[in-house]
């Protein structure tokens, strides 16, 4: 079967045998129900301008000079619609978002099948086969061919009605998973996101719910998040910074002009505003820079049946629940006790009488180290942060405080095409 790349740069000559270019694309289009569109016309590069002749003055396409029914004079040049594709322009070199791979690939090469008299786009090629081919090197992508079909390699090719072509400045996407991307890990679509131009990842990004923008946000450096949210309506923005936790929202707003931050904290809710406007209000390298203040906190007269019951409707907004805090009605830091000594607790038991008392905090003000040796010091998977009257204020979780001392290498990485 032939290969688009195999046919772009051949020569074209009208019925005389006349010389009057060379081929630069190929037009297709959907006819019905038929999955994969079929070629109607050739683009024509000429030194006095493109020509494009329809196939019906094409009399063959797999030659080594591509020869037509008429003179130049007497062609009627066919006219592009809307639904027409041009598989050079808008295919070539067009990124495929693999939701099941979890990966983007490009398409290298664009496969052509013959039906009667008719050409249809059979598979798209994302190989490295395919981009010998378009390099000119098409007989050692044979060979290579060859040995990987006697291996029992994947050929890398994808069939077209697999495809979703979406508009030329957005990535293309299997179709058979299109409706999953949104169900990915956000760690997942953050690494699809990195993958991408910055038109393309804007796109993907507009197609996703402000729930999933959040969570895919969370999982990339700041810097990358103010790129990404750069073009971003500040409504939509706004909402996004919601649904972050407030540390990462602070981050975030961090690493945003100054009145764009001020623009964009206005247009919040008041009550997470004021989470993240006091979060901002602590130097980057403090423990109240780093703190979160999702977290649960309970007064020492609950029982641990009541205590249980307030989780579950302060339970789905914290970071997490796995240490709650006990505060007196002044705010002032008790006790904690963790999920496990409330679980095996009995119902009608007092938290005073099983809380611990000696707890491990931070100042609001301690460097990012001083957090990060408690955590480690101590193992704890958060440590609560207070000012200099024991009030809690927020708690570090150890992800967030080890992150600033681990090494460069295990850290989220920030993409080339945003530095």
């Amino acid at each position: 079967m032939p290969y688009v790349s195999e046919l772009l740069g051949k020569p074209v000559a009208d019925v005389d045998g006349t010389r009057i270019g060379h081929l630069d694309d190929l037009i297709a289009t959907q006819r019905g129900d038929v999955p994969h569109p079929v070629v109607v016309a050739i683009v024509i590069k000429r030194s006095r301008g493109n020509l494009i002749v329809p196939m019906s003055d094409v009399v063959v396409l797999i030659a080594p000079a591509i020869p037509l029914t008429k003179q130049t004079k007497d062609i009627e040049p066919y006219v592009p619609g809307q639904s027409d594709i041009y598989l050079a322009r808008d295919v070539l070199d067009r990124q495929i978002i693999d939701t099941d791979g979890v990966r983007v690939v490009r398409v290298n090469d664009l496969e052509l099948t013959r039906v009667n008299v008719d050409f249809y786009v059979a598979n798209v090629d994302t190989s490295g086969l395919g981009l010998l081919r378009r390099l000119g090197m098409g007989k050692v992508a044979q060979r290579f061919i060859g040995r990987s079909q006697r291996k029992g390699s994947p050929t890398g090719t994808i069939s077209w009605d697999d495809i979703e072509l979406l508009s030329p400045d957005q990535p293309m996407r299997l179709r058979v998973s299109s409706d999953r991307i949104s169900d990915l890990h956000p760690a997942d679509l953050a690494e699809i996101i990195s993958d991408l131009t910055r038109t393309e990842s804007d796109k993907l990004l507009e197609s996703l719910d402000v729930e999933t923008v959040a969570e895919t946000l969370e999982e990339v450096e700041p810097e990358f998040q103010a790129a990404l949210v750069e073009t971003m309506p500040d409504e939509r923005v706004a909402d996004v910074l919601e649904e972050m936790s407030p540390d990462a929202a602070a981050d975030l707003l961090a690493e945003l002009p100054e009145d764009r931050s001020e623009d964009l904290l206005n247009l919040m809710e008041k009550d997470e505003a004021a989470d993240v406007r006091k979060l901002l209000s602590y130097p980057d390298d403090s423990a109240g820079g780093l703190m979160t203040t999702e977290f649960v906190a309970v007064q020492a007269d609950l029982t641990a049946e009541q205590t249980i019951a307030v989780l579950r409707d302060l339970g789905p907004d914290a970071e997490t629940i796995y240490y709650i805090y006990v505060v007196d009605e002044h705010g002032k830091l008790a006790g904690v006790f963790s999920l496990r000594d409330l679980v095996i607790a009995k119902p009608n038991v007092p938290i005073a009488e099983f809380m611990h008392r000696r707890v491990v905090t931070v100042n609001a003000l301690d460097s990012q180290d001083a957090v990060a040796h408690a955590v480690s010091k101590y193992n704890l998977l958060a440590v609560p942060v207070v000012d200099d009257q024991n009030r809690l204020h927020g708690i570090v979780t150890a992800d967030d405080a080890l992150d600033k001392i681990i090494p460069t290498a295990w850290k989220k990485r920030l993409p080339k095409l945003y530095r």
